[in-house]
């Protein structure tokens, strides 16, 4: 018991360990001195012992003494102490439980242990509980000193610790927050380069299938034309008397290229040929309409517009019958808005509408208009949303969707895109009913400041 005393030094962490904000030096507001960081509570049955120990550190420390361990719980319940003293043996409840006691109700508090008896497994037991240091009776008061300036000591530096913990897993939620924000960025980069070269291939295959899709489109007409005035000259011909043989000849030959069937399909045929040219154009047209390449800035556009052609390119879900469309359109005014990005969102809300219903249930869009506000409605019969996956479904990379079948980022983008339009998005999910998603956006777009909310009805709060 004759170790030198712990000097008192201002403890920072290492340079680069922890982030600028925090490393936090021990003399300000968090680490400063505490007014209980020299409150000292002297427990022993034997008044000597108390007055002579309170009145040695009572030179240094604000002491406080108790005859008892129900009395000094009593005292401690009122105040706060750095440092309980006390006596091994005493009646009622002994030392070993009031020690106890302490460490389970005030853990920063510390405990010195002092007993007339020299037992090693007394001292072991003592400091295996949480006892700072174990005094041997009589005590010499300059080991006594050395012993509680070390305990206390290292109660300051335990709250140190504390503290640097406390700011480091503050940093590691942010560097958390931080990754997670890079990675949504990350995938919205790729998205937008994605969606920015399928937009380039579309114009591209747009503008490649539009000049022979016009030929073939002009051409069909233009061949009817000549078809019927072949016809009126077959006709003719028909209805002249030939020689036996010609006219043997003639007859054998339309029995064998089946004359009559042959003349009735070629008008058939040819209207075929211009429903398919037609088809081409409308695909052209859709394409052009959803990839929008030259609207990259705010434009007047239909929102009509954009929604038909998103449903038309998703022929594949809505045309082939199983899946009943509902379309409700209110007279909307131009929106001012970036069309192609909005074609995007269309693209997620109704693709997603139709892999809910797995091929059966119905689509309902609607349109309503309020105030400076345009509201787009798209609802499904589908299995709906849990209402745990509800709050996350935003969220970059979550999905409800198997493995392999999709990527969680379609909200994710959408939810960025009604950012960027001043508007809002709302979901509302019953499991077994359905899902309805509710978008809303200024007729002029204003660049609102708009954030996520939680719940069973998890929006984005239109500030106005």
């Amino acid at each position: 018991m004759t170790e030198e005393a712990i000097p008192t030094a201002t403890v920072a962490p290492p340079a680069g360990l922890y982030p600028a904000s925090a490393c936090v030096p021990l003399d300000s507001v968090e680490l400063q001195e505490q007014a209980s960081d020299r409150c000292i509570l002297i427990v022993d049955d034997e008044s000597a012992v108390r007055g002579l120990f309170a009145s040695f550190l009572g030179e240094n420390y604000e002491c406080e003494t108790a005859a008892s361990a129900d009395e000094a719980l009593a005292v401690l319940t009122n105040k706060t102490f750095a440092l309980v003293i006390s006596d091994m043996m005493m009646p009622g409840r002994n030392g070993v439980e009031l020690l106890r006691e302490v460490k389970a109700r005030y853990p920063e508090t510390a405990v010195i242990m002092i007993s007339g008896i020299d037992r090693p497994q007394r001292v072991r037991d003592a400091l295996r509980i949480g006892a700072s240091d174990y005094l041997i009776k009589p005590c010499d008061l300059d080991v006594l000193t050395l012993s509680v300036e070390r305990a206390l000591e290292r109660r300051v530096l335990q709250r140190t610790t504390a503290t640097y913990k406390a700011h480091l897993e503050n940093q590691n939620v942010e560097l958390a927050n931080s990754k997670t924000e890079l990675e949504r960025l990350q995938a919205q980069l790729v998205h937008t380069e994605k969606m920015a070269s399928l937009g380039q291939l579309s114009a591209g295959i747009a503008h490649e299938l539009n000049n022979p899709a016009g030929f073939i489109y002009g051409n069909v007409d233009i061949l009817r034309d000549y078809l019927k005035d072949l016809e009126r000259l077959l006709k003719i011909y028909d209805e002249i008397d030939l020689p036996s043989e010609a006219a043997s000849s003639v007859a054998a030959l339309k029995t064998e290229i089946n004359y009559e069937k042959l003349s009735g399909d070629l008008s058939a045929i040819l209207t075929d040929c211009r429903e398919g040219a037609q088809r081409i154009c409308d695909v052209v047209k859709n394409l052009r309409l959803f990839s929008r390449l030259d609207e990259a800035e705010l434009k007047k556009i239909d929102i009509h517009e954009g929604i038909d052609s998103t449903i038309r390119l998703l022929s594949r879900y809505y045309s082939a019958g199983k899946i009943d469309l509902r379309r409700d359109y209110a007279d909307l005014p131009m929106v001012n808005c970036y069309a192609g990005q909005l074609n995007q969102v269309w693209m997620n809300l109704l693709g997603n509408a139709a892999q809910a219903l797995k091929d059966q249930g119905e689509v309902s869009v609607s349109t309503r208009i309020d105030d400076d506000w345009i509201s787009v409605v798209i609802s499904d019969t589908g299995s709906g949303i849990t209402e745990e996956d509800l709050p996350k479904i935003f969220d970059p990379f979550f999905t409800t969707k198997p493995v392999g079948e999709g990527t969680g980022l379609g909200l994710s983008i959408s939810y960025g895109i009604i950012v960027r339009h001043g508007g809002a998005i709302t979901v509302k999910s019953e499991v077994g009913s359905g899902t309805s998603f509710t978008v809303k956006i200024p007729i002029c777009a204003a660049g609102l400041e708009l954030q996520k909310t939680s719940g069973t009805d998890f929006s984005v709060p239109l500030k106005q």
